[in-house]
């Protein structure tokens, strides 16, 4: 769908010091997201785009990369040169052994 036009990371190749930015909606976040990770569901981000940093890397996780990438590409057309879409997202996420946490801080599930 984006192609080349978007920068990807896997989630290997993440590291602690990365911005972790999840644009699941509100019920996806709460059932499970990674421990860290700062929750900014997509359709808010024009109005709460201040809460992304640009001094820092970011990367920007969904379920499976789709949504992620837009967000990717619009922050990439507003300014944001250090950010990365997590390729196959909280998917992959799990599916590499990652930790998944819910809102109670229970272990969580991807939705």
């Amino acid at each position: 769908m984006f192609g080349s036009q978007v920068p990807t990371v896997t989630v290997n190749e993440l590291d602690d010091a990365t911005y972790l930015l999840d644009v699941r909606e509100d019920d996806e976040w709460a059932a499970g997201h990674a421990p860290g990770a700062h929750h900014l569901p997509m359709m808010e981000l024009p109005a709460r785009m201040a809460e992304v940093p640009t001094d820092r890397d970011v990367a920007v996780i969904c379920r499976s990369g789709g949504r992620s990438a837009q967000v990717v590409a619009y922050l990439m057309r507003n300014g944001w040169d250090q950010v990365r879409n997590v390729s196959g997202g909280m998917g992959d996420w799990a599916a590499a052994g990652r930790p998944v946490v819910g809102d109670d801080g229970q272990p969580g599930r991807v939705l």
